[in-house]
């Protein structure tokens, strides 16, 4: 087995791995009764993520990343679409850059 050979299978696990997460996730979620609770904490989530993505860009940058931090957040509490927030901070971060 050659090195591309290695690479394929590892993939493939990987792949196996996040499909067999999910699948989990739904299937054990329909044993959680959804109160307000729950569905407040699954409301948070996406904001949650976007905050994971960005949070070692924002360590190792600066003002640019900070702000870019901030118009993501905001534009996922203002409109609650993912892609527009990823839109609203790459943009914002892309264009302080050249400013600053």
């Amino acid at each position: 087995m050659d090195s591309s050979d290695k690479v394929l299978v590892v993939i493939a696990a990987m792949a196996l791995a996040a499909a067999l997460c999910r699948f989990s996730g739904f299937w054990l979620m329909r044993f959680v009764p959804i109160t307000p609770r729950v569905q407040a904490g699954l409301a948070a989530i996406p904001i949650a993520v976007m905050a994971g993505i960005m949070a070692p860009a924002i360590m190792r940058g600066g003002l640019p990343e900070s702000v870019g931090m901030v118009a993501t957040i905001g534009a996922v509490k203002l409109g609650g679409n993912d892609l527009v927030a990823i839109v609203a901070g790459l943009t914002t971060v892309a264009l302080l850059r050249q400013l600053v």
